[in-house]
Order: structure tokens, then sequence, then C-alpha cells
């Protein structure tokens, strides 16, 4: 088997490591928090509802356990 061979998708992908930590997440977070006032701002509030249920979402596997 390719030594590359676990990058791919199913059981042996990417993400049967563990998923990522809990610093990424909480940069992503607040990443889509800023990115999503930046939106409020300009007045593009459709965008900025887009980039705020990305930060719920990555608020959710932060902090609930959702995903793993």
């Amino acid at each position: 088997m390719a030594r590359w061979s676990g990058w791919g998708a199913g059981p042996a992908g990417a993400g049967s490591t563990g998923g990522p930590s809990r610093a990424f997440l909480a940069a992503v977070c607040v990443g889509c928090l800023i990115v999503t006032a930046v939106f409020v701002t300009d007045g593009r509030f459709a965008a900025a509802a887009v980039s705020a249920l990305a930060a719920v979402y990555f608020a959710l596997r932060l902090f609930a356990g959702l995903g793993r």
C-alpha cells in the first residue's frame, strides 16, 4: 500500500486521526466572528448571516462536542 493512501476518503482518510484541535476550532470561530463584523459594517447582511452560522457551527464543535 502506498504511503499516501491514508489521505483519501473513507475510514482511513485524513479525518480518521481525531479531527481538528481545540485551538484550531477556537481560531476559526474567532475568525468567523471577525468576518461577520466586517460584513455587517459593509452592509452585506446575507454574507454576514452565512459567516455567523459558520461561527455558531464552530462554537458548537468547540464547546458542545458536536462531531469529533
